[in-house]
C-alpha cells in the first residue's frame, strides 16, 4: 500500500482534513469532522483506512508570525491525541481566507465545512512544497 499524509486544520468546533499520496504529492480535501469526543476515533479510523504515516497540523500565528492563544490551543489539542504517526506543524496563516477566496472564484455554493477541508488542503500543499 502507498503511504498517505493527512493534514488537519484544527478549529474549536470543526477540523478540516485533507490527504495526499506520498508519491503523487497532490493534496485534496477529504472531510470536515466535528471537534467533539468522537474526533480521535474518527481520525484513527482515517489513519488506518488511508495507510497514513504522517499528519501535518496547521499552526496558527498572527500576521507577525508570533504565536497566539489559538496556537497554544492547537498544540495542546494535538499533544492530547494518541497518534502513532509522525506529526509535523505547518504555518497556516491566512489559509482559511485563501480557501474562501478559491471557492468564491469558482462561483459555486460552498459551506464552512468546504472551507475547513480546503484550508487543510492548502496547509498540506504548503508542507509538500517546502519539503521539495
Amino acid at each position: 500500500m502507498t503511504e498517505t499524509i493527512l493534514a488537519l486544520d484544527v478549529g474549536e468546533k470543526k477540523i478540516g482534513v485533507a490527504r495526499a499520496n506520498k508519491i503523487a504529492a497532490i493534496a485534496e480535501p477529504l472531510v470536515t469532522l466535528p471537534n467533539d469526543e468522537n474526533f480521535e476515533t474518527s481520525l484513527q479510523s482515517l489513519i488506518r483506512e488511508h495507510d497514513v504515516s504522517e499528519v501535518v497540523v496547521g499552526l496558527p500565528r498572527n500576521m507577525n508570525g508570533e504565536e497566539t492563544a489559538q496556537t497554544a490551543y492547537v498544540k495542546k489539542f494535538i499533544d492530547n491525541l494518541k497518534l502513532n504517526v509522525t506529526v509535523h506543524f505547518q504555518d497556516e496563516t491566512l489559509t482559511s481566507v485563501h480557501a474562501a477566496d478559491i471557492l468564491v472564484a469558482k462561483k459555486s455554493a460552498y459551506t464552512k465545512e468546504d472551507i475547513d477541508s480546503l484550508a487543510a488542503t492548502i496547509i498540506l500543499e504548503d508542507y509538500l512544497q517546502e519539503k521539495t
